[in-house]
């Protein structure tokens, strides 16, 4: 089996981090998006990686290269023109079933199913409350796919389509893309589920199975979810410190300096950084960076940022730094702004700050 890994993205609603990073080598938990994904992969029968590549493909291949044991492939996508054209681009170098995994989600699923014979896809899913905001997958009685609907108005399904497939029937696939590309675009983008309602009303049977949890890593609030809810799941580690406040769950790595603060819950800090006098919670931190003097909530600090006087929550990408001023109403500190934020730093009011370039 063949795994194919489209990443070619900009990850536009996770700047400025994605300016400098790509949005699979983002950490969460501590560790890259990426890492998480491939980690379901254990025990399969994986001969080849194929990435396809884009926004900063550089540091994709480099640390897939360095990371992963299996071959790589590394193919560029040009023309930003969707999901189906991405897919696509691999098709002369698949020679067999393939798992297509859109890596910018953790998820809990059995890929084993890949080994149950007489089906020509699997389309895994998860039961949502809010349906409107994905596309859905329909099913019938013995839980084949009869149709993807893009966010339906009604409920005519609950079961979110979470961007993770199987294909032993590749030459229906490239029948369906080829079908795909031959209409009109979608606001420049043709979508691989097209492809697979073509498979479908040809007569191909993809299966629907559920996931045991899936959790989004595609924007702020909700990487910080996951963070919590993987810390949770095993990924915590605590440290104690004299005069220093932990409510769990955090992972606070090894190198780490916290002196005169309250940690937590819901707090990533990465080796190297250190927090003084501050009060974080539902926070990620970098590796190599400082916090001073400051009261963080819902934030996301890159590698060797410094941060200090601050109150409220920010979004600095690596090598930024914001530092506040001390405010005398009613005796409390507040942080005003020293310059205005460049596009590697974003502060939500009333906490502004200037940004030291990498």
């Amino acid at each position: 089996m063949q795994v194919i890994i489209p990443l070619a993205g900009k990850g536009t609603r996770l700047r400025p981090h994605t300016h400098l990073i790509p949005k699979p080598l983002l950490r969460v938990a501590g560790r890259p998006v990426m890492d998480w994904v491939m980690d379901r992969l254990a025990g399969l029968d994986v001969t080849e990686l194929i990435f396809i590549t884009g926004h900063l493909k550089e540091q994709v291949e480099q640390y897939a290269r360095t990371r992963y044991a299996y071959p790589g492939r590394f193919i560029e996508q040009r023309v930003q023109d969707g999901t189906a054209g991405a897919v696509n681009l691999a098709r002369p170098h698949v020679r067999e079933p393939v798992l297509i995994i859109f890596v910018d989600t953790v998820f809990e699923a059995d890929l084993t199913l890949v080994r149950r014979p007489g089906l020509d896809g699997i389309i895994w899913a998860k039961e949502v409350e809010d349906y409107q905001r994905f596309g859905v997958v329909v099913r019938d009685a013995a839980g084949y796919m009869t149709r993807i609907v893009e966010k339906p108005s009604t409920p005519i399904s609950k079961l979110a389509n979470i961007g993770l497939y199987y294909i032993r029937d590749t030459a229906a696939l490239w029948q369906g893309i080829d079908h795909v590309l031959t209409n009109p675009a979608n606001k420049g983008e043709y979508y691989l589920t097209d492809a697979f309602q073509h498979m479908i009303d040809h007569g191909r049977k993809i299966l629907t199975a559920e996931v045991g949890g899936w959790y989004d890593c595609g924007k702020l609030d909700s990487l910080l979810e996951t963070n919590e809810i993987l810390l949770r799941k095993g990924s915590a580690r605590r440290r104690e410190f004299p005069g220093v406040t932990i409510r769990d769950p955090v992972l606070i790595q090894d190198g780490v300096t916290i002196s005169r603060s309250v940690i937590g819950p819901n707090v990533t800090l990465e080796t190297g950084t250190t927090v003084a006098d501050s009060r974080l919670r539902h926070v990620i931190v970098g590796a190599g960076s400082t916090i001073a003097d400051s009261t963080l909530h819902h934030s996301m600090l890159g590698d060797r940022v410094s941060v200090k006087g601050l109150r409220g929550s920010a979004t600095l990408g690596d090598d930024s730094e914001v530092e506040g001023e001390r405010g005398a109403r009613n005796g409390k500190r507040k942080a005003r702004p020293k310059a205005k934020a460049g596009p590697m730093a974003k502060a939500k009011a009333p906490a502004r700050g200037k940004r030291r370039p990498g």
